[in-house]
């Protein structure tokens, strides 16, 4: 009796168990880690077919779900949710970086936290998933990305690092900085943690897989902060703007 593979974080994140793992695995390969090891297969192919799937599908929901829009409209918001910037948001969220296998000189560089690399992998993902179980749990896929994507645009709140900015802003203050206060674990798995400092005042410190996730972190307890500040405290004044969201 054959034993049945448990599934990898990465599928667990994903909600998709690959019937050819191997195709996972080249997802998320560099050509740096490929070249380095003698190995034939990266990513950068099933990049280039994950693209189009992607991009057939986004349509697609969009089509279905906005029967009302012209062509225009739609092709707006396609271009937004396909967008390099959305896509590495969501590999973020899915920790993507730390699962990549990268050559030294990628890893030297910050590949693990490059939003264009996190961008292609994760539709060289997409790809891996259509080729090894068709169109309809690559439709699943991307309907759970881009609708993921719509739930936080249409919120009242955006991330909270635009949320601080336009908080300071309205107080007439500089733009906040963050300070990176320690770095540690292996390559692979490293920790960061970043204070935001405004107005010369550390004010919330973050910690996260990445620089960008500790500097989220650092920004949101920034902003709590700032709301429980009474009125004669530094921070005090304008309230916290919010943005209306979207509209997907």
């Amino acid at each position: 009796m054959l034993l049945r593979r448990p599934s990898s974080p990465v599928e667990k994140l994903l909600g998709y168990r690959f019937r050819k793992p191997e195709l996972l695995e080249a997802a998320l390969t560099h050509r740096s880690y490929a070249h380095e090891r003698g190995e034939g297969q990266h990513y950068e192919r099933l990049e280039f077919l994950g693209d189009a799937v992607l991009g057939l599908l986004t349509a697609e929901w969009l089509f279905r779900r906005h029967p009302e829009l012209p062509e225009g409209e739609l092709s707006k918001r396609k271009g937004f949710l396909v967008s390099r910037e959305a896509l590495a948001r969501r590999a973020e969220e899915l920790d993507l970086g730390s699962r990549l296998r990268l050559g030294v000189g990628e890893e030297r560089s910050g590949g693990r936290e490059k939003a264009s690399l996190l961008a292609d992998v994760l539709e060289a993902i997409l790809g891996a998933v259509y080729l090894d179980g068709g169109v309809e749990p690559a439709r699943r896929l991307v309907t759970d990305l881009v609708e993921g994507d719509v739930t936080r645009r249409s919120s009242t709140r955006t991330d909270a690092k635009t949320r601080l900015q336009e908080a300071v802003q309205a107080r007439g203050w500089p733009l906040p900085t963050y300070r990176l206060v320690a770095e540690s674990g292996p390559d692979h798995a490293k920790s960061f943690t970043v204070d935001c400092v405004v107005q010369g005042e550390p004010l919330g410190r973050g910690s996260g897989r990445s620089k960008k996730l500790a500097e989220q972190e650092a920004a949101e307890r920034a902003l709590e902060a700032l709301e429980a500040a009474p009125a004669s405290a530094p921070g005090a004044g304008a309230p916290v703007r919010t943005d209306p969201g979207f509209g997907l």
